[in-house]
C-alpha cells in the first residue's frame, strides 16, 4: 500500500474509508443499493494544523467521523475523502 503523494493544508485530514459492511450479522448479503456509506476509516495523511492549534490525530490513525463528513475525492484509483479535523468525532 503506497501512500498517495497529497499534503492537505492547514487543519485538514486525508482519510481512507472502511470497505462498507457485505453481510448483516444475521449473514444476510447486502446489495450495493442497500450499502451506507461507512463512518469509519483510516488517516493517510494530516496537514500542518492552525496557529496555536496542533492536530491531534495522526497518520495510521483509525477515526470515527460523520455521516456527511468530508469532501469525497478519487486519486489514482482509490476514493479517500478530505475533512477537517473538527468533523473527526473519534480515535479507535
Amino acid at each position: 500500500m503506497s501512500k498517495p503523494k497529497i499534503k492537505p493544508l492547514a487543519d485538514r485530514v486525508l482519510v481512507e474509508s472502511a470497505a462498507a459492511e457485505e453481510k448483516t450479522a444475521s449473514g444476510i448479503i447486502i446489495p450495493d443499493t442497500a450499502k451506507e456509506k461507512p463512518q469509519k476509516g483510516v488517516v493517510i495523511a494530516v496537514g500542518e494544523g492552525k496557529k496555536d492549534e496542533p492536530l491531534t490525530v495522526k497518520e495510521g490513525d483509525t477515526v470515527l467521523y460523520g455521516k456527511y463528513a468530508g469532501t469525497e475525492l478519487t486519486f489514482e484509483g482509490k476514493e479517500y475523502l478530505i475533512m477537517r479535523e473538527a468533523d473527526i468525532f473519534a480515535i479507535i
